[in-house]
Parts: C-alpha cells; structure tokens; sequence
C-alpha cells in the first residue's frame, strides 16, 4: 500500500518547518518497514487525519484492530508514548507497545470518526472537562520526569516568538503585550505541578470501547492544570465569533469550566488569554489570516 501523507499533515508540517526537512520524504519507506516488523494488515490511513502525524488504521496478527502513529522528532513523539505508559490508559488512549522504535507508536483503536466535538456544545464541554481532570496525575519523579516540558520553557519559546511578531507588526503589539504580562503573572506563583495533556481540545477526545471517551495525541508539558483547560475554554471558537453573544458566552464559559474543575478563574482566564494570543500570532505569522483574525478577537474578550 502507498503511504500518501494527507495533505493536511503536508501543509501543517510545511507551517513547522518552512525551510523543509526529509521527513516527509522518508515517511512512506519508514511505514512500509514499521507495518512489516509489526506483520500488520494496512487497512486505511486516516484521513483528513491530525496535523503532525501520519496514523494508520491496521490489524495486528492476531486479527485485533489498532492505529500505527508515525510522527517527526519535533513533534516530540517520545514524550507522547512516556505520557501515555504513565496514564496506563486512565482517560486516555492506551500503548499496545510499550516501547516506540523511529517515531512509531503502535496503539489501541478508538472510533476516529467520532471525537466529544459531534455532540451539542454543552454535552461536548461536560464531557471533554471529564476526560481533562483523569489525566491531570502528579508527574513522574527520576529519570523519567525529564521527558516532559515545563509549561515555564514551553511558554518562554513561544513568547519569544509572540514578541518578534509583534515587533514587526504594530496591530497585535498590545494583546502581544497583556498577554506575556499575563504568562509571568502565573508563573510567579504556580499552583501545583500536574502532567498535563497539553493540546487538549474537543477533537482529541474519541469514543472508545473501555470507556466512551478516551484522550488522543496529547503533547504533554508539566505545569498547572488551568494551562491545560485554557485550550478546551476556546473550542468552537468560529462559533463564539459568529454569534452576537459570544463575548458573554465566553466569559461565562470560562467560569463553568473553572467551577467545574476546581480551577482558579483569573488564572483559566489569564492562561486562556495567553494561548489564544500565542496561537493567533502563530497563525498570522505562517498566513492563515482568518485564522488570526478569529483567534485574536476571542483574546479581545478576555
């Protein structure tokens, strides 16, 4: 079988790296090589799929089904598979091996097709929060803990970033501005330190056969949990825009959310303030201007 990255993994990884690498190049023979030292049944890729890895749904030998994961070393994929083997399948999506090989994880097959975004927005929100707190476990201690970010470095690159833009463009200078005075507000005084998915939103939780809803692709970071539930506050965000109360709605969102998982309201909303900033500049920087516009808007609000 030809293993065509979908064209979604292409633009997504052009985003991450303009100059190119050879990943993308290598990705089919890498495939081909990790379905056969598996003796693995291809049945399809997945399609439009996620935007830093390829995924495959296969069979293993013995006729079970389960998803092969490729994934480029920026992507971090080692610190997927340490997050997942330390959940052990609590809330999120479980290692079928226990060990990755090149950037391969090889893993238990949910319902791609059906993520917690397919319900109505409130069911969605209730559901996606209850996945959110079974994963927020202490981190792991020796060796293994220096396999994660601190949201502290994760957050330092990213304002860097958010600071050369806004140099170079005036217009997003002050929500640039309230939003890295925001990130050293919260770092100042950090909470709790919990192992956190890190890109979590309504699309990473699909339906699944131990529990009906099961976390996918995280990227995880070590910090507070109010950084993990400041992604999930902004989902939808095309719909929040689009409606004359949006504003409201994401201000009262943001108290639900907080209420409901125990987490500080000032600091959800200082945590969401700073993601949506740092992702709308992300967006304007490689030219998805609606994107931007979107994003930026939203962070207006908080």
């Amino acid at each position: 079988m030809a293993f065509a990255p979908p064209q979604r993994l292409v633009r997504a990884l052009g985003e991450t790296a303009p100059d190119g690498d050879d990943w993308l190049e290598k990705l089919p023979a890498a495939a081909q090589q990790a379905v056969a030292l598996r003796e693995l049944t291809v049945e399809r890729v997945q399609v439009p799929g996620g935007r830093s890895s390829l995924v495959v749904l296969v069979r293993r030998p013995d006729g079970m089904p389960a998803v092969l994961k490729l994934a480029p070393p920026r992507a971090r994929p080692e610190s997927e598979r340490a997050a997942l083997a330390h959940w052990g399948g609590m809330g999120a999506v479980q290692l079928v091996e226990p060990f990755m090989t090149e950037g391969v994880l090889l893993l238990e097959r949910l319902h791609p097709d059906v993520s917690v975004r397919s319900l109505p927005e409130a069911k969605a929100l209730l559901e996606a929060a209850g996945t959110l707190r079974r994963l927020w476990v202490e981190p792991p201690v020796g060796e293994g803990a220096h396999v994660f970010e601190t949201a502290a470095e994760r957050t330092g690159r990213q304002a860097e970033a958010m600071r050369s833009t806004a140099s170079a463009n005036t217009e997003v200078a002050a929500l640039v501005d309230a939003a890295v005075a925001a990130r050293e507000g919260l770092l100042a005084d950090p909470p709790e330190r919990r192992l956190l998915h890190g890109t979590f939103r309504q699309s990473k939780v699909l339906a699944g056969e131990r529990m009906p809803w099961l976390a996918v692709g995280p990227d995880p970071v070590v910090g507070e949990c109010a950084f993990d539930l400041a992604r999930l506050v902004r989902d939808r965000v095309e719909d929040l825009i689009a409606s004359p109360a949006g504003a409201a709605t994401t201000r009262r969102r943001v108290k639900r959310l907080a209420e409901s998982l125990e987490v500080d309201q000032e600091r959800l909303r200082g945590w969401t303030l700073f993601r949506a900033v740092e992702s709308g500049v992300r967006a304007l920087r490689v030219g998805r201007e609606k994107d931007a516009e979107l994003l930026l808007e939203f962070a207006g609000w908080l």
